[in-house]
């Protein structure tokens, strides 16, 4: 891989490996099961350059904003090198959100540029805020011939001639503006520096290298922040391939590690345990003789592999296993959320490892991840590298609030140095979960300090957020909490959101205001949705400016009432 420690940009990173591996591929793109582009890291230079040369005569200065809103493609990744090269800062966005949504964050973001899928850029100019969009120049992917773009110009056709100057930049400089969460009154853009994505993939490689050869499949989006550095930085610094799939039909990413032989994917834990689910499905259907072999071959290599993973072994004790997922995968990463220790243990079991991790936006990638040396299913690794991990205030158990030290921490909340201040203290970032160390340093997380939740898709949610949904319910006020914020538990997983009413005098809940409460939320999403719900018999403390004294109400609640009192919905 190339030698990060020489490097004061990804930009400048970045461009030395596409001329290093020239002949080598970088990326494949694949729907369903055809091959739509195959690139090799010469032909991703002689497509970007020209985009490079375009965003330069339109003006793209350094530190200027772009933002990336796109599902996982070629172009997303051709997109983000041209905005580093140009020395411009890469705003990626979650193309899951709402059309409202992205505006908002738009705005916040004061992104100039933006390059965005069709689809998702029809929805944005439908969008009753369509108006305050400011950014000066849209670049639109794949629009369909002879439609209206609204002032934006076709991605496809945004190209100039000629040799584009690569803008110097300094570690210290930043590179990436990415949201921690949704929208919302405070929306949480995290200021990250060169200095932050290549120390954090200095570290990552040492203990999970890449090479020529090695093939990532990107099932996560890119604008991830575990896809972003092991989709895409990591693997183009080492020469490696990554593999975009254009749909995650499970039949058809079981299709991919077979056909592409994939080396390492990335998965958040609700993936896994559909995979883990998958599997123990088609063991249930096996005969009583073969069973019977399986789970004598999964003991045995349950036994040779106690200390360490031996994958050579695991193969050719588990054959059919091993060639379900391509016969070349060498581990199978995970995070974003709390993973239950008995699916990780079941793959490892079957002879693939899972470095299973922790991390948050505010440190870049990730903070802890397991090395295997041993493997413990029940924590999530050492800190890396360069990373420091303190338990603050422990308790009798050792268990504390987690805070971090490392160059990969955000240097601040974009525009908000309130927050940024309530988050670093002396240079150590405060995470909100609660955690202590086991034995040979390894990290456990035991539950969360902060008002927020974490879904198995790896997703955070603040309450704040989602409350607007809630306006005009007919009650006297109302407020949103994570329940494991209410009432503290030392334990992670089946977390929730509850609301909490506070009913006019002499009213009572019916079934009218219930009705009204559950259509509400069906308009949020999924992962955004509310639990439950929990009347409230005394009107919110409320600041001056009538802002709700969240702590101190929140303090109330774990007092006077118990978590079997919340009704679910």
């Amino acid at each position: 891989m190339l030698d990060l420690s020489r490097y004061s940009s990804l930009g400048a990173a970045l461009t030395d490996a596409l001329d290093r591996w020239p002949n080598e591929t970088c990326l494949i793109e694949a729907d369903r099961d055809r091959e739509k582009l195959r690139l090799t890291y010469s032909d991703f230079k002689e497509t970007a350059r020209p985009l490079c040369r375009a965003l330069e005569d339109a003006g793209l200065n350094p530190n200027d904003r772009v933002a990336i809103i796109m599902t996982n493609q070629s172009k997303w990744l051709i997109s983000a090198y041209s905005v580093f090269f140009c020395g411009g800062v890469l705003v990626p966005l979650d193309f899951k959100l709402s059309a409202t949504e992205h505006l908002q964050l738009l705005e916040h973001s004061k992104a100039r540029f933006l390059v965005v899928e069709y689809y998702l850029w029809k929805a944005i100019t439908q969008s009753a805020e369509f108006s305050k969009l400011a950014a000066e120049i849209v670049l639109i992917t794949e629009a369909p011939p002879g439609v209206d773009l609204r002032g934006g110009y076709r991605w496809e056709e945004f190209r100039r001639k000629g040799d584009p100057t690569i803008a110097a930049r300094k570690r210290e400089d930043t590179a990436c503006i990415v949201y921690s969460s949704g929208t919302g009154g405070c929306p949480k853009g995290c200021v990250l520096t060169h200095d932050a994505y290549l120390e954090q993939c200095a570290s990552l490689t040492a203990w999970y290298p890449f090479w020529p050869g090695v093939r990532y499949l990107s099932i996560l989006p890119t604008n991830h922040a575990i896809d972003f550095m092991v989709g895409f930085i990591g693997p183009f610094v080492c020469g490696a391939c990554v593999v975009h799939l254009r749909t995650l039909r499970p039949e058809f990413v079981r299709d991919a590690f077979v056909r592409y032989r994939i080396t390492y994917v990335s998965l958040v834990p609700m993936v896994l345990k559909n995979l883990e689910r998958g599997m123990r499905a088609k063991f249930d259907e096996l005969s009583s003789g073969k069973r019977w072999a399986l789970d004598r071959l999964i003991a045995l290599n349950k036994a040779l592999t106690k200390r360490r993973p031996h994958v050579a072994i695991s193969r050719k004790l588990l054959p059919v296993v091993h060639k379900a997922f391509g016969g070349e995968l060498r581990a199978l990463i995970v995070g974003g959320a709390f993973t239950d220790p008995a699916t990780l243990q079941f793959f490892y079991d079957l002879g693939i490892p899972v470095a299973c991790g922790y991390g948050l936006t505010e440190a870049c990638t990730a903070v802890t991840l397991n090395d295997l040396k041993p493997f413990r299913a029940d924590t999530v690794g050492k800190p890396l590298p360069g990373t420091e991990v303190r338990i603050l205030n422990p308790d009798n158990d050792g268990i504390g609030e987690v805070a971090v030290k490392s160059s990969a921490v955000m240097s601040h909340y974009l525009d908000d140095p309130e927050l940024t201040a309530q988050t670093i203290v002396e240079g150590w970032l405060l995470t909100g979960d609660q955690g202590r160390f086991e034995d040979r340093g390894h990290l456990q997380l035991v539950g969360r300090k902060k008002n927020m939740i974490v879904t198995e898709g790896g997703k955070n949610i603040y309450p704040e957020d989602i409350e607007g949904v809630f306006d005009g319910l007919a009650v006297k006020e109302s407020c949103i909490f994570a329940a494991n914020y209410l009432w503290p538990q030392k334990a992670l997983g089946k977390e929730m959101l509850i609301i909490l009413l506070r009913l006019e005098p002499n009213q009572q809940l019916d079934d009218k205001l219930r009705q009204q409460i559950a259509a509400q939320n069906r308009k949020l999403a999924d992962f955004k949705r509310v639990g439950g719900y929990l009347v409230w018999d005394k009107d919110f403390p409320r600041t001056a400016s009538l802002k709700i004294k969240r702590g101190e109400l929140a303090s109330e609640i774990s007092k006077g009432a118990s978590r079997q009192s919340v009704v679910e919905l």
